[in-house]
């Protein structure tokens, strides 16, 4: 990874800090873990939040990722957060999984399960976070 692109994930990280803190006082930029990442935002209770601010987007790998670092923090949900250029924080992607299906894909390799993740901006997530968490 170049010295831009980390300072603009950096960036992009404290820009959606900064926005949490107004739900989650206590929400921070969290200190890097090599392999065992518990993504990008401490301090939001069973929440794992990981950032991504890339020209190309990787959505299945990151949504990966994501779910990796939910599963290292021991983490109940996961929320990945994707810059949107020229919109405010509050606008910017936000994926959340919202439910793992059984799936037969049918090729003799028997069933396995499916991912499905729902698309909403921060501002939406956030308010879903703060409904479920009693804010």
């Amino acid at each position: 990874m170049s010295t831009k692109s980390k300072a603009k994930g950096t960036k992009a990280e404290s820009e959606v800090v900064k926005y949490l803190q107004e739900w989650w006082p206590a929400a921070e930029r969290r200190a890097l873990s090599g392999n065992k990442d518990k993504g990008d935002v401490a301090g939001i209770p069973k929440v794992v939040i990981e950032v991504k601010a890339a020209a190309t987007q990787l959505l299945t790998a990151w949504c990966r990722e994501t779910w990796t670092e939910m599963e290292n923090a021991g983490a109940t949900t996961c929320v990945l957060v994707v810059k949107r250029p020229y919109k405010s924080v509050g606008q910017w992607d936000a994926y959340v999984p919202y439910v793992l299906l059984p799936w037969d894909p049918g090729d003799n390799e028997g069933q396995k399960e499916v991912e499905l993740w729902a698309r909403m901006d921060l501002r939406l997530a956030v308010l879903l976070m703060t409904d479920v968490m009693g804010h």
